[in-house]
């Protein structure tokens, strides 16, 4: 049973970076043809996929965000991390990550967390 669990802070500044993680258990991130999503839903809104780090370390990310988009990986803790720079109070959402295997649909998500930006 894999198992994933976002962790970060809570409350971010307007400009300045937000920084989460997601810890993988019960299933490694270098397994093949598996996909490691970052997906969030700000209030009132649909889920937005953000971006996504492939089994072998390839980046792919939502054409809107990928100026201020960063996801890499630390497989050696199986770990991935998403980064968002110059974030504003439009980032407010609920930060989700997610696992697909291949063109399939998400079979696994974390429990989500709340980012606030505000000053």
């Amino acid at each position: 049973q894999v198992q994933l669990q976002e962790s970060g802070p809570g409350l971010v500044k307007p400009s300045q970076t937000l920084s989460l993680t997601c810890t993988v258990s019960g299933g490694s991130i270098t397994a093949m043809y598996y996909y490691w999503s970052w997906i969030r839903q700000p209030p009132g809104k649909g889920l937005e996929w953000m971006g996504a780090i492939s089994y072998s370390g390839s980046t792919y990310y939502s054409p809107s965000l990928k100026s201020r988009t960063s996801i890499s990986r630390d497989t050696s803790k199986n770990q991935f991390t998403l980064q968002l720079s110059s974030v504003t109070p439009e980032d407010t959402a609920i930060y989700y990550c997610a696992k697909r295997y291949a063109k399939a649909g998400y079979d696994y998500w974390g429990q989500g967390t709340q980012v606030t930006v505000s000053s």
